[in-house]
C-alpha cells in the first residue's frame, strides 16, 4: 500500500473511515458525506444571503494613496491657523519614541461651510464640498502604523503586519456575485499602490474572490478579446476543455487553487462578452460626461475610472475600488504641501460627479461610497519653515455616503490642532465593521477557518459605529 493511502486527512476521508470502521449511525455518516459532496460542488461566487437585511448592495471604495492631509481638507482647525509657528512637545515623531519640540504649520487652504448641513471643507475640494449634504465625514479615524506599506495594508485588509484578504475579497466571499459574467471585485488603478497586489488579494480565501485589476488605457483588461475565429468555435473548444478540467478536478479533490482557476476561466469567458461593453462609453450622453469632467473618447484619468465604476456597479459588481495614483507621485507631500493641488484637481470633480450621477439614477440609495486614505499628515514639522508635512496615523479623516449612512453630518473630533482624537475614535477595524454592517454582514460572524483559527476582516476587534447609521 502506498504511504498516502494509509490516511486521508480530508474531512471526506475521515468520514469514510468512520463509515468503514463503525456500525453506529451509518445513515448519519452517509448524510454527512452527501452534504460534503454538495458543499464542494457549490459555486463559490453564487449569491449568498446576508446575515440580516442590508442597506447597501454594493460598494465603491475611493482610495487616495499616500496620505491626504486632514487639516488641509476635511478637518478645519482655526487654532492651528492662529498658532502657526509656535512650538509644541510631542512624544513620537515618524514612529520614533522620545521628546520632540515641533513647529505648528498653518493649513494651506481655507475652510468654509457648505450645504444645508454646514459641514466645513477646504477649498482643496470645491466640487466634493458641494456634496456634503450626502456625506458623513469622519474626523476621528485612527490607524496603527505610520509607514505607507503597513498603513495601506491595514486600511485594505485590517492587518498591518501580514498579508490578509482584502475587504473586497471578504465581501465577495460573504455575498457572492449577482452577475457571473463579471468579477465580483474589481480594482481600477493606473499604477501599483503601496503593498502591490496584496491590496486586492484574497490570501487564504478561495482565489475566485481576488480582485480583478483594470488599468485605464486603450486595453483596460489584457487579452479580453477572443482568439478563436468565431464564437461557436470558441464554445466548442471551451466545452471540450471543461470536460478535461472536470476529470482533472475529480482526481484532485480538495484542491482550492485548482477550483479557483476553473472558476476564473468561467468568469473570463463571461467577461469577453460583457466587459468590453462596460468600457464602451460612446452611448453616455454629453451631460453625463460633463458631470464627471470627462472628454469624449478618453480612456484614462480618474474621471474615466469613476464613470466605469458606476457602470460596473449598475451591472452587479459587488465591490469596485478606485485608486487614484500609485506608490509614487502621490499625496505623500513631505517636500511641499502644494503637491496636493493637482492631485485634488484630478479627483475632485469626478468624485462629485459620481455621487450626483448615482443619486439621480436612484443608485445612491443602495450603493455605499467610501472615501479614504491610509493616514493623515502632521499638523507640525521639525523645522519652522518646512513646506511639507510628514506621516500622521494618530488621527485623519474619511467619509461615507449613500446606503444606510446618515447624510449631512460629521462624526468624531480631533483636538484643537488636529494632532490626536479628542472624541469618538474610529479605528480602521471599526471602519471595516461598519462597512460590513451596511452590507448586512456581521463582522464577527464573517469568518474563514485557516490554519486552525477562524479569521475575520476585523481580527479580534472592531465595533459598528451605529451613531452614523440612518
Amino acid at each position: 500500500m502506498k504511504p498516502n493511502q494509509l490516511f486521508d486527512p480530508s474531512r471526506r476521508g475521515v468520514l469514510r473511515s468512520m463509515l468503514g470502521g463503525s456500525m453506529l449511525m451509518p445513515g448519519i455518516v452517509s448524510q454527512l458525506l452527501a452534504d460534503e459532496g454538495a458543499a464542494t460542488s457549490t459555486d463559490p461566487l453564487a449569491p449568498k444571503p446576508s446575515h440580516f437585511p442590508a442597506k447597501a448592495k454594493r460598494v465603491i471604495f475611493l482610495y487616495m494613496s499616500g496620505g491626504v492631509s486632514h487639516v488641509d481638507s476635511w478637518d478645519p482647525k482655526p487654532k492651528l491657523v492662529a498658532d502657526a509657528g509656535k512650538t509644541i512637545p510631542v512624544n513620537e515623531f515618524q514612529g520614533r519614541k522620545g521628546e520632540f519640540n515641533m513647529f505648528l504649520k498653518r493649513p494651506q487652504w481655507d475652510f468654509k461651510p457648505y450645504g444645508q448641513c454646514g459641514t466645513e471643507v477646504s477649498s482643496l475640494f470645491p466640487h466634493m464640498a458641494e456634496c456634503v449634504d450626502d456625506m458623513c465625514v469622519i474626523r476621528s479615524m485612527k490607524s496603527d502604523h505610520t509607514n505607507h506599506y503597513e498603513a495601506t495594508l491595514g486600511i485594505h485588509t485590517g492587518s498591518f503586519t501580514f498579508a490578509r484578504p482584502s475587504i473586497g475579497s471578504w465581501l465577495s466571499y460573504g455575498l457572492g456575485t449577482i452577475n457571473r459574467n463579471l468579477p465580483s471585485f474589481v480594482v481600477i488603478a493606473p499604477h501599483s499602490p503601496y503593498a502591490g497586489g496584496q491590496v486586492w488579494g484574497s490570501d487564504f480565501l478561495p482565489g475566485s474572490h481576488q480582485g480583478t485589476l483594470v488599468v485605464p488605457g486603450p486595453e483596460p483588461v489584457a487579452n479580453i478579446q477572443r482568439r478563436a475565429s468565431s464564437s461557436r468555435l470558441q464554445e466548442l473548444e471551451l466545452a471540450a476543455m471543461a470536460k478535461m478540467n472536470q476529470r482533472h478536478m475529480e482526481s484532485r479533490a480538495h484542491d482550492p487553487a485548482l477550483a479557483a482557476r476553473m472558476t476564473s476561466f468561467e468568469t473570463a469567458f463571461g467577461m469577453q462578452t460583457e466587459m468590453p461593453e462596460v468600457f464602451d462609453l460612446s452611448k453616455e450622453d454629453d451631460e453625463t460626461l460633463a458631470l464627471y469632467g470627462l472628454q469624449r473618447g478618453s480612456t484614462s484619468g480618474f474621471a474615466w475610472q469613476c464613470l466605469v465604476a458606476r457602470r460596473l456597479a449598475e451591472r452587479g459588481v459587488r465591490f469596485v475600488e478606485l485608486i487614484d495614483v500609485g506608490s509614487s507621485n502621490n499625496w505623500d507631500a513631505h517636500g511641499d504641501m502644494m503637491a496636493h493641488a493637482p492631485l485634488a484637481k484630478n479627483v475632485d470633480q469626478p468624485i462629485a460627479g459620481l455621487l450626483r450621477d448615482l443619486k439621480r439614477r436612484g443608485m445612491l440609495e443602495d450603493t455605499l461610497v467610501v472615501w479614504t486614505t491610509e493616514f493623515g499628515r502632521t499638523p507640525f514639522n521639525a523645522a519652522a519653515g518646512a513646506a511639507g508635512r510628514e506621516h500622521h496615523h494618530w488621527v485623519f479623516s474619511s467619509w461615507l455616503a449613500g446606503a444606510g449612512v446618515k447624510p449631512g453630518m460629521t462624526y468624531g473630533k480631533s483636538d484643537e490642532y488636529g494632532i490626536d482624537v479628542a472624541e469618538d475614535p474610529v479605528h480602521v477595524h471599526d471602519f471595516h465593521a461598519t462597512i460590513l454592517h451596511l452590507l448586512g454582514l456581521d463582522h464577527e460572524r464573517l469568518t474563514y477557518r485557516h490554519t486552525g483559527r477562524d479569521y475575520r476582516l476585523t481580527d479580534v476587534a472592531g465595533r459598528v459605529v451605529k451613531e452614523i447609521l440612518a
